[in-house]
């Protein structure tokens, strides 16, 4: 099955360049969007498989766009594609649910690599941002004091299953998620949580205080 690409960028040379090589990649392009608030029309009424969002653009702009997308239809995959790479612009793209962070100037092949891989459930962060994540673990923002505060609210509720003990059915039934939504959940709250099983990331979770604390 092809893969359909929304496209959201307000350079067109960026746009054109982009979708040639998605096409070259063989993925569907299948809209383009200059700014934020059509690119949320776009995504309700296409439906693509995946996003490839600017932050910087008119109107409401590429993170609000994500947390609209990502609340309206979890299962489209959001990738930021930006020039941007400071802690604030991937905790805020992260926390607006977007699975993928790229930096334009990405390879080919790891813009590949990425679409592949949020598609099979994978939060994926380039390797030049990926400094950027201690910096936003340890951020508070406002009266947000919640110990993992790069995690949207559903990824919350997500950690919060896993470390009561869930497993994906059991998270799927709680939270009346799909499976494989709840597969890409995981990924992401693993990837922002720097853990690599959902055994560590238990650990993270109860030794902030989330999660049902094991008898002795």
């Amino acid at each position: 099955m092809t893969v359909t690409v929304l496209v959201v960028d307000d350079h067109p040379t960026f746009v054109r360049t982009l979708g040639v090589l998605l096409t070259g990649e063989g993925y569907e392009v299948v809209g383009t969007s200059s700014d934020g608030e059509s690119a949320v029309e776009q995504c309700l009424a296409l439906q693509p498989d995946v996003v490839m969002m600017d932050i910087q653009m008119p109107g409401i702009g590429g993170i609000e766009a994500t947390r609209q997308i990502v609340d309206a239809a979890p299962q489209i995959a959001v990738i930021v594609l930006t020039m941007f790479d400071g802690d604030d612009s991937v905790a805020m793209a992260l926390r607006a649910g977007a699975r993928g962070y790229l930096v334009k100037g990405a390879r080919q092949d790891e813009i590949r690599r990425t679409v592949e891989m949020v598609l099979d459930g994978h939060a994926v962060i380039s390797r030049s941002v990926v400094k950027h994540l201690p910096g936003i673990a340890r951020e508070r923002n406002g009266d947000d004091h919640h110990p993992f505060p790069s995690l949207t609210t559903r990824e919350r509720d997500v950690l919060q299953a896993i470390a009561d003990g869930l497993d994906n059915d059991a998270i799927s039934r709680r939270l009346y998620l799909s499976q494989k939504t709840v597969r890409n959940y995981v990924s992401s709250v693993l990837t922002k949580l720097q853990v690599s099983t959902r055994s560590e990331a238990i650990v993270a979770a109860r030794t902030n205080g989330i999660g049902s604390t094991p008898d002795a």
